[in-house]
This record gives C-alpha cells, sequence and structure tokens, in this order.
C-alpha cells in the first residue's frame, strides 16, 4: 500500500528517505523485538550488532543482508541517516549475525543499488527499487576493532 501511494506521488514529491518515519519507529516498537530472535537465521536477513555512538550500549538490528564476494551489503530501506548506520559507520564496523553464524565486518561504505546489484536477487532488487530504496552498506569481512568500542559478544545486548 506504501509503495502504490510512493509510485503515484513520485513524480510531484521528492522523498527523503525511502520508507517512511512513522513506519520505523512502529518496527523499532514492534516488529524489530519479534523479528530479532529469528531474523539471524532467514535467508535475506540478518542482526546487526552495533555499538551506541554516544551511549556505549550494544544493539541489535533486524536488517535485510545480503553476501557478496567480499562481505555483505545491507538494504537502506530507510537511508542512511538512522542510528544504527551511523553507530556502523562512527565504529568501522559491526558484527553480523546471518544464517545462524557470526561475522565481523569492517570498512563500511555506502553504495548504490545499482552497485551491489549482484549480490542482491533480482525479484528482491525489483522490490527494493519499487520502495524507492536506491542504498546499500557494504562491508567487507574483516576483524573488528579492538579495545573498548569494538562490538564484543554478540549473545548480549539487544
Amino acid at each position: 500500500m506504501i509503495w502504490l501511494a510512493r509510485l503515484a506521488l513520485s513524480d510531484q514529491y521528492p522523498w527523503s528517505v525511502p520508507l517512511p518515519g512513522w513506519l520505523a519507529r512502529f518496527n523499532r516498537q514492534v516488529t524489530n523485538p519479534a523479528l530479532r530472535p529469528v531474523a539471524g537465521r532467514l535467508p535475506y536477513f540478518g542482526v546487526v550488532v552495533h555499538r551506541g555512538r554516544t551511549t556505549g550500549r550494544v544493539y541489535r538490528t533486524p536488517v535485510t543482508a545480503f553476501p557478496c564476494r567480499d562481505g555483505f551489503a545491507i538494504a537502506l530501506t530507510y537511508g542512511r541517516d538512522v542510528d544504527w548506520v551511523k553507530n556502523v559507520i562512527a565504529e568501522g564496523g559491526c558484527r553480523l549475525i546471518h544464517r545462524g553464524r557470526a561475522v565481523d565486518l569492517m570498512g563500511p561504505r555506502i553504495l548504490s543499488l545499482r552497485q551491489e546489484d549482484q549480490a542482491i536477487p533480482g525479484w528482491i532488487r525489483d522490490i527494493l527499487q519499487l520502495l524507492r530504496v536506491d542504498e546499500v552498506l557494504h562491508l567487507q569481512l574483516g576483524r573488528l576493532p579492538s579495545g573498548p568500542g569494538g562490538v564484543e559478544r554478540p549473545d548480549r545486548g539487544r
């Protein structure tokens, strides 16, 4: 339903984020807690484990994640200006729980959806484009930064 409204209005009004803020707030309060326990095991999903920039708390955020040749591409369904993306960029990496396994990722870069088109299956890419998602966060396999800023123990935290 949301994507129909976007298609109808897309020529008249530019959107600042792919999906509306109220939906992000709803997901944070309702959908994410329900999805968090299983997202790390489902195909095309994962849980980003990251440390808050200001709080230092460890957070667990369900995402759509796609393995690629040197790491993962994560669809930025709410745009680049959300806390988890800012946290991962500030930290220089994160841990991703994907298909039941924890992988350390580093070197976050925001790329266009077209630049990562080989990692994302065509039918999912079509859905993302309908939702006006045009960016992904690309992370490479590698070790997290060590020290107090590094995310430890993916089984702990939120």
